[in-house]
């Protein structure tokens, strides 16, 4: 009877050590979700929303006060009119070719700005989108912009490939963005608010056929880098941007 009672305990402390292992095993799962810098399914968090460590102002060392942290959102506070023309366009320290951007973002009434990649910092081209493409962030309903064709509303390649169909919410509330490009597939594409909007190939020569029947065509240094950073545009208006993360294909 006695070797009976030490077997059912000693298989009490065996399930109970498995179940420990478990609980251990979940928390160091959660852990490494979490942690700023790398997830556990291999995406990169490039905006931890307490820090602007890894992003810096187009051509320009570190970040102004135009641009503020708060509660876990980086936002732009444009000066009024731009003063003598300055603009505080942020990018990416490091440089991306092939991958899925993740982001939330939140536009203001009347507002415009938009996500770049493909951006490189060139001494005499003053703004991001002389050399990186750009998917479009705007206040479809109250920006010019937004009837000046579906080329450039919220979510489209601007310019070059509208979106489907308006999938943004209500100004003032989050959107969440999700880009792909993938130069092995020759894949682009847009996400926006779960719903794919926008598909377009990147590689030549169908790219190079839509970017000459966009604004773009004679551009001597548009589109020309398949590896570039990304770029959050200054477009003089507030604009705001979380939860951002990328995937390198």
């Amino acid at each position: 009877m006695k070797s009976i009672y030490k077997t059912a305990i000693l298989a009490l402390l065996i399930m109970g050590c498995k179940e420990a292992k478990k609980e251990v095993d979940k928390a160091e799962e959660i852990i490494e979700e979490t942690a700023v810098g790398t997830t556990a399914d291999e995406w990169t968090v490039i905006f931890d929303g307490v820090s602007f460590d890894g992003w810096h102002e187009y051509l320009k060392e570190g970040i102004s006060d135009n641009w503020k942290i708060e509660e876990g959102a980086m936002v732009l506070y444009p000066p009024g009119e731009h003063g003598n023309g300055e603009q505080f366009n942020l990018v990416t320290d490091h440089e991306y070719e092939d991958f899925v951007l993740s982001l939330d973002w939140q536009i203001s009434e009347a507002g415009n700005s938009g996500v770049m990649w493909g951006v490189k910092e060139i001494a005499d081209l003053g703004q991001p989108y002389l050399t990186g493409p750009e998917v479009q962030v705007l206040d479809n309903e109250k920006h010019p912009d937004g009837k000046n064709g579906t080329s450039h509303q919220s979510g489209a390649l601007y310019d070059m490939v509208s979106p489907a169909k308006d999938v943004t919410n209500p100004v003032g509330e989050w959107n969440t963005m999700v880009i792909t490009i993938n130069h092995k597939t020759n894949e682009g594409s847009v996400m926006l608010n779960g719903e794919e909007v926008v598909d377009f190939p990147v590689n030549d020569p169908e790219w190079q056929e839509m970017v000459a029947k966009s604004k773009f065509a004679e551009w001597e240094h548009f589109a020309k880098y398949k590896k570039g950073k990304i770029a959050l545009q200054d477009h003089g208006n507030m604009v705001a941007f979380k939860n951002i993360k990328i995937k390198e294909l």
